[in-house]
């Protein structure tokens, strides 16, 4: 059997030190030095090494890897198609927002088909999960609940029940006793994610690690557990809101775009078929600063509204609050409506919001945050049945953007009729059946057919 030693490992410069320091003797950077496992062989033990050689990849076998279809669309789509056995997927997301849950709702869903599902939980007890499986209205009989931290517990369970399916919630709570630093230390999470991570290759069950995250919203921890895991999940959504989105940044077995979405009901995770339609249900018609958006998720298109509100301020420095957008880049659209078009907006007090508590990330809906500033400063309403979509340059040109049929279509299909969209958009297809295109070269052009009176 090999023989294992604990040493400290710099981060910065690899030096390796016997004890504990809070500064790297060999580069003098603080905090830096990190536990480490390191296996020595025994001196009699004989070393066996096996060689592997180049094949050509022609002649891998792809057998083993047929996915694990899950009775959930929105989970399926942010994974690709289903669970992959033996892959291993980290979620992470702000306390509250509903991540056990899911992973329960998953657990049960597996389990009520006859594929054992084991739930391990290091921050509650046996107890509090079965208050909320009742909550959630849960009873699988090959659902299987484990309240323990200690890692080679939790193994030798899963050697002897064989689930199909693990959930370690959290990743941050699991400790190995051969490590003396406490739950949750860098050291502590790389060795137990990578003990786990054989446990997964080597016998072909999927897990998913719960991660917390830090105040900044990143996945707390080391770096390197985003790196060994095969496919990150981020949970995202107001928690004051009942729309949350599933967003696949990491994923080896499938597309890193594709976005599930769900609602928080009394049951649980209610997956929405139709997003679009469930973000646009309480627009009011005729309403100035509304203008409905066509942003693309993934492979996805969703058609969001997008509210804006001006009043003249009564402080020398004007306010501006954006909620679901990019503070700069509303900023950045002021700038060319004052610049460009005109509009008094410097004694003006600005706040704009994505309706439903999503955050739009894209380019493509500058064209909606100008026209629902201009028409709530004009106090004209653009028609119910138009949408606008472009991207807004600093010179006030509007530009092209992808997949520009596909969000032609869904809006379409939504009952509009009208698209104010920039004059040199390229359609893949041909114009789309339905759908109006008014097209404009300048934000100034785009403003002027959209809120004639």
């Amino acid at each position: 059997m090999p023989k294992t030693r604990t040493t400290f490992v710099c981060q910065q410069c690899g030096y390796t030190a016997p004890r504990w320091s809070g500064r790297c003797p060999e580069c003098g950077q603080w905090n830096t030095l990190v536990e480490t496992i390191e296996e020595r062989p025994g001196p009699s033990a004989a070393r066996v090494v096996t060689q592997t050689v180049p094949q050509p990849i022609t002649a891998v076998p792809a057998a083993g890897f047929a996915r694990i279809p899950v009775p959930m669309e929105e989970f399926n789509r942010a994974l690709g198609g289903g669970i992959v056995p033996g892959s291993v997927v980290l979620i992470g997301g702000d306390p509250g927002i509903g991540k056990s849950t899911l992973l329960l709702q998953l657990s049960a869903l597996l389990a009520a088909e006859g594929k054992p599902a084991l739930y391990v939980s290091g921050e509650e007890s046996v107890q509090q999960i079965k208050m909320r499986a009742d909550r959630l209205s849960i009873s699988a009989e090959r659902l299987y609940v484990l309240s323990e931290t200690n890692l080679n517990h939790i193994l030798s369970q899963i050697e002897q029940l064989t689930p199909q399916l693990v959930v370690v919630d959290s990743i941050q709570s699991v400790y190995l006793e051969e490590l003396e630093s406490s739950a949750g230390s860098i050291g502590q999470v790389r060795e137990c994610a990578a003990a786990l991570l054989r446990m997964a290759k080597s016998r072909h069950i999927p897990m998913f690690f719960v991660g917390h995250v830090t105040k900044e919203g990143a996945i707390a921890g080391p770096r390197v557990l985003e790196h060994m895991v095969d496919t990150v999940l981020y949970l995202e959504g107001d928690r004051y809101y009942s729309y949350r989105l599933l967003r696949s940044v990491k994923n080896r077995f499938g597309s890193t775009n594709e976005v599930g979405v769900f609602e928080m009901q009394e049951q649980g995770l209610v997956e929405i078929t139709n997003p679009s339609q469930a973000f646009l249900s309480e627009r009011l018609a005729s309403a100035t600063g509304s203008v409905v958006a066509v942003t693309m998720e993934g492979t996805r298109p969703l058609l969001v509204e997008i509210q804006a509100l001006t009043t003249t301020t009564s402080f020398g420095l004007p306010r501006r609050t954006a909620n679901g957008i990019d503070f700069n880049r509303m900023l950045l659209l002021i700038a060319v409506l004052s610049k460009r078009v005109g509009l008094k907006l410097a004694t003006q007090d600005i706040f704009v919001n994505v309706v439903g508590g999503l955050r739009i990330n894209e380019p493509a809906a500058d064209l909606a945050v100008a026209g629902a500033i201009a028409s709530s400063y004009r106090n004209i309403p653009i028609p119910d049945d138009c949408v606008m979509l472009g991207e807004v340059g600093l010179s006030g040109e509007l530009r092209s953007v992808s997949h520009a049929d596909k969000r032609l279509s869904e809006a379409a299909k939504l009952g509009f009729k009208r698209c104010v969209v920039p004059r040199f958009l390229r359609l893949g297809k041909g114009e789309v059946v339905g759908m109006e295109l008014l097209r404009a070269r300048s934000i100034g052009e785009a403003l002027d057919i959209a809120l004639q009176p």
